[in-house]
């Protein structure tokens, strides 16, 4: 009777784990591919459909940096929106093991809109979030800290 006890233990918390590495919510850090430094804190919540949205809680400041307010050259419903609360990510769905896709995501200072997708760490810490125009191959990659 113990080593049942012992062996559903095992089970139920190598499920939580799992299921724990594929759930993107919460606070994320976004690290600039070009920069190296963070633009800004997003949040990441499951909809009702499965699908994750992300939104922009806090711009970071950077040295030699003014950070711009509104969505100035974005496409509607962004247009001259703020940026602070925006979802700047919509869509992206759980793919199977720690792989996410069928994303959008825009970027409020250029006001492009690209196709994403992502892959979560072993440990669930860091996001990789590909965006791309047609092909993958032709992207840019970013990385995501998880913040809380």
């Amino acid at each position: 009777m113990n080593h049942m006890k012992i062996l559903a233990t095992l089970v139920f918390s190598s499920l939580t784990s799992v299921a724990f590495a594929n759930d993107l919510s919460g606070t994320w850090k976004n690290i600039d591919d070009k920069t190296g430094s963070s633009k800004a804190i997003l949040e990441i919540r499951q909809e009702n459909n499965g699908s994750f949205t992300a939104k922009v809680v806090k711009v970071t400041p950077r040295p030699g940096y003014t950070p711009k307010e509104i969505c100035v050259k974005c496409p509607a419903p962004y247009t001259n929106q703020p940026i602070l609360g925006m979802d700047v990510l919509k869509g992206l769905k759980h793919a199977g093991n720690s792989t996410y896709t069928g994303g959008k995501i825009i970027d409020p200072l250029t006001g492009n809109i690209y196709s994403m997708k992502a892959k979560l760490s072993a440990n669930g810490k860091r996001l990789t979030l590909r965006g791309y125009v047609g092909v993958s191959a032709l992207g840019r990659s970013q990385t995501w800290i998880r913040n809380d």
